[in-house]
């Protein structure tokens, strides 16, 4: 059991029956009136969203939920991915609906898996916060043209398209933020 005061981004729970997770939470203390935290919570097995204000102070169930790493080994079809548990060699297949970002997923790459130890089902495969691809294609920059903000598409090894500030160039490794689909940073090699 747990109360509003240990509410925090990524914390599992189980309300109404079913496992969400906290993707964000504000306490609010009104001057009149007690106080209360609204919040907006991911469901697990769904991927649905949903804003709920919980009274200041309430008890929470806590999720039982298990996080395991994995490794990306390849795509099967058109919606399942197989994956090899890094320390027991075990494959799992995962359908693509429950990877948090499948178009940044390349071979290799490490992800964790979120299992329902009630079950033993996996709920959803995330990938690491940031990953590093290879640009393979993107229109040639205009020399001088840094003034601005200006962003441009560009094709990463995955085959997803990330915009890219208009310096990035074919064959260059950017760093690419998987929760918003986002370029971060260049890598110098």
């Amino acid at each position: 059991m747990a109360t509003t005061a240990d509410f925090k981004n990524g914390l599992n729970i189980d309300f109404n029956g079913d496992l969400w997770t906290i993707v964000e939470f504000q306490h609010v203390k009104p001057g009149k009136g007690p106080a209360f935290v609204r919040t907006k919570l991911k469901n697990l097995k769904t991927g649905r969203t949903l804003e709920n204000t919980f009274t200041a102070g309430v008890k929470i169930d806590l999720a039982d939920v298990e996080r395991r790493p994995y490794q990306f080994l390849y795509k099967e079809g058109d919606d399942m991915y197989c994956f090899m548990h890094t320390e027991t060699y075990e494959q799992i297949s995962i359908q693509e609906v429950l990877i948090n970002n499948p178009g940044l997923l390349k071979e290799g790459q490490s992800v964790e898996v979120l299992y329902d130890v009630k079950t033993d089902n996996p709920l959803t495969c995330e990938l690491p916060p940031f990953v590093e691809l290879e640009v393979t294609y993107t229109e040639p920059g205009i020399k001088g043209d840094t003034a601005t903000n200006t962003l441009k598409r560009a094709t990463v090894e995955t085959g997803a398209e990330v915009f890219v500030p208009l310096f990035i160039e074919t064959g260059e490794h950017i760093m690419v933020d998987t929760r918003d689909n986002k370029y971060s940073e260049r890598v110098k090699k």
